[in-house]
Order: structure tokens, then sequence, then C-alpha cells
């Protein structure tokens, strides 16, 4: 069946950019773009007008005072969201550019230095550069948990900077930035794994944001399933998909949900995704439920006035989007010791002569029955027959948290060793600018 539209969207790559943590003489790196992160102490000049901080004085002598004459004509003073970029003649690297973290440094908190990966990643795309590095000015002693904090947070920075959701944009120019060194954070194995760990919860991050993206004549209960199930078939060593239609919702008496879908001419899709550890060793299983309206029209209760923002419905699957975001990273990253069930009621909320009324009683799965005053309340009715489900799959405990939002609902049971899984989720949610 052909899209509403007729519109496709076009094949674009995720980011493919290759981290390394090195520790050598930032004046010896060679290639497009050396970024150098600066905190207002640093910028502290002498009464010689000479920097004091000893990396950039080095820097400067090296570049023959140019350094200190540009940051002054900018009036760059290195507070938090300032950054210039010099072009350069003669050195291994064609551009130095400055970023600011403000009044601290190694101390700044992970969104500094998440911010400092995007700049570098927005003076990246400007120059059009392959090839980056970045090394912190600051000559203070710090911890080895700093320095990993600081590192995974630039990378994330960078790839979250330098995607660009260009499906659906007839022109658009690719990222050409292949390549990423941090300087001066340290080196090895630990750090080398925290940064992959990063690139992993980036690409969970980027698939979301492109779910939420997406036109709700493109992403249809049915490409959401379809979705879902492409990333279970990428890590099917830890991830199995089940989609359940209708008939099947049916069966197992959803009511609810299938009383919000019933309007529609896209027929509902119910999506379980499940994650289990490749050793197979699961000490406790963790359910995350999103909801899943990929529009959402408000039913006969229909969205109208201002402020109702019926054109930005589409991101009432903001929820699911989290999960499948999770999902994704989690098979990549391969948590030991939990089973995690991912479960979206994905449906759309329309308007049509099958639609569910105002005063309508519905049933959900577990027997209850609801009375639907207003037919714009439709995320907890899909969210209850999904909740219902995932308490079937033999979660073993109460969730202890419970959030429910216009954008996204889920819950969760956190357990000490297993925060990765709870705090990852979070990070996507964040990352998504949906909560």
């Amino acid at each position: 069946m052909a899209t509403l539209g007729l519109t496709k969207p076009a094949a674009v790559e995720a980011p493919q950019i290759a981290f390394a943590a090195k520790e050598l003489d930032f004046a010896e790196w060679k290639g497009d773009i050396l970024a150098v992160a600066v905190s207002e102490k640093d910028m502290s000049k002498g009464s010689d007008f000479k920097f004091e901080n000893p990396i950039l004085k080095k820097l400067d002598d090296k570049l023959g005072g140019l350094l200190a004459e540009a940051s002054s004509e900018e009036e760059f003073a290195g507070k938090a969201g300032q950054s210039m970029v010099l072009r350069l003649q003669g050195l291994g690297f064609r551009r130095l550019g400055l970023v600011g973290l403000g009044s601290c440094s190694l101390s700044a908190t992970t969104a500094t230095y998440r911010g400092i990966g995007e700049a570098v990643a927005a003076a990246a795309k400007s120059a059009q550069a392959s090839s980056a590095a970045i090394f912190l000015a600051s000559s203070e002693e710090t911890s080895e948990e700093s320095k990993l904090k600081a590192a995974s947070a630039i990378a994330s920075g960078v790839v979250l900077g330098v995607h660009e959701d260009n499906r659906f944009k007839s022109e658009s120019k690719k990222a050409l930035l292949k390549s990423m060194d941090i300087i001066g954070l340290g080196s090895g194995a630990q750090l080398d794994k925290k940064l992959k760990y990063a690139s992993d919860v980036c690409s969970g991050v980027i698939f979301g944001k492109e779910l939420v993206n997406a036109p709700a004549n493109v992403l249809t209960p049915g490409v959401l399933a379809e979705e879902a199930s492409k990333v279970a078939s990428s890590y099917s060593d830890v991830l199995t998909a089940k989609i359940l239609d209708a008939n099947q919702c049916a069966e197992l008496k959803m009511g609810s949900y299938l009383g919000v879908a019933a309007a529609s001419s896209n027929p509902p899709h119910f999506i379980h995704l499940c994650y289990r550890p490749p050793n197979g060793d699961a000490k406790i299983k963790l359910a995350i439920v999103g909801k899943g309206l990929t529009f959402d029209s408000g039913g006969y209760n229909i969205k109208t006035g201002p402020g109702c923002s019926i054109e930005l419905m589409k991101f009432d699957m903001g929820g699911s989007a989290a999960v499948f975001g999770a999902a994704k990273a989690i098979g990549q990253i391969k948590p030991p010791g939990v089973e995690v069930h991912f479960i979206v009621a994905a449906c759309e909320n329309m308007i049509s002569g099958t639609g569910m009324r105002p005063g309508d009683i519905v049933t959900a799965s577990n027997g209850k029955t609801i009375e639907v005053n207003n037919t714009d309340a439709e995320g907890r009715l899909t969210l209850a027959d999904a909740l219902v489900y995932a308490c079937n799959q033999g979660v073993q405990k109460v969730p202890t948290s419970f959030i429910n939002s216009t954008l996204f609902s889920f819950y969760l049971i956190l357990e000490s060793e297993y925060q990765l899984v709870a705090l990852l989720f979070y990070a996507i949610q964040r990352n998504m600018h949906i909560c």
C-alpha cells in the first residue's frame, strides 16, 4: 500500500565515527581541525598579555602570538557556549578551534562536556572536516573517573552533533567527519570500552529521534512494528520480536487498547521485543512500556483551538521511540543478569463511524471496565492493556517507578545492580528532549 502523499524517506546512514583515545603532544597532531576546550580561568593573561595557562602559552608561541591576538579581537573568554575557529597554514592541522567550558574545567557536568562535543561537531561540519581532535587546556590534576566521564560525554556530543535527520529533505549534505581523537584524557581498554558504550547509547538516541521525527503518514503503527522488528533482527543473538494484530489482541481481551484504535484505517500493532542476556542467566525481569500513538487527533474530543498542537501529534509516540531506542542500545551493550521486555501498544487515535465515542465503556484485558468521558485521554487506555500484558510476562516485582505524561510512559524495576538499563532508558529520553 502506497504511503499517503507518496512520501518515502531517503536512506540515510547514521554517523560512523571512529573514536580513539590518545596520549600525545597535541602540537604534533595531524588532521583537519584541532579543538581545545578551555575554561574562563585558562584564558587568563599576564601583564605581558600572554596566556598563563602553560598549554595555551605553548600553543600561542607556536602560532607566533596569533591565538592571544585573535581571542582578544573575538572577545573569546572561555565562557560556556563560546567558540571560535582559526584557519592556519604550515601546521599539521588546518584549523584550530577554542570551545568554552565556562567557570569550571574537569569538574564540569556531563551536559557541559556533551556541549563541547556538539560544538566540535558543528565546527567540523562547517569546515567539512573528515578528522578532528580535542583536548582540554586545563592542567589541574584530575581523577581517572573524571577523565572517563569527560571523554564519554564528549564522544556522545560529537555523534549527536554530527547527526542530521535529512531523510525528508530534497537536498542535504552528508556528514564528512570520520575520525575523532580524544587527547590527554587517558588511553587503554577501559577508556575504549567507555567510548564504545557512548557510541552504542548514541545509536539508540538517534534511532529514537528518527522515529519521533517521522511524519504520521510515513510512520504508521505497522511501520513502527516493522522498525522494531528490524532492531530485533539486527541483534538476534539477544533480542526477539513478537507482533500481535488486532485479532490476536481481541483474543487477549484488550478492549481498552482496541477501543482507541477502532476509528483508524491503519490497523493497530501490539509490539513486544524481549532482551535476554547472551548466557541466558537472568536474575530479574524488567519491563519498559512506552506510549505508541503514532498520531493523536483527540478522537471525537478533537484537539481544537490555540495551543492544541494537533500538527505536532506525531510526537505522541515519543515514549515508544525511547523504548525502542533503549532496545537498540541494550542489544549492543548486552548487560548481563537481566531480562528486559520492551512493550508498545501502537495505534492511531482518529475519528470515524467505527470510533469510540465520549461516554462509551470499554473493558481492559484484566476485566476492569472504563468509562471514557474524553476520547483525548487515549494514552492511559492503550497503556492499561500494555501494562497488564507486561505483568503477565512474569515481571517479578511491583513497579517502583511509573511515569505517565503526554509523550511517554514507562515502568521499570530499579535494583542497584540493574541501574544500567534504567539509566540508559532515562538517558535516551533526555537526549531526545521528550521529558
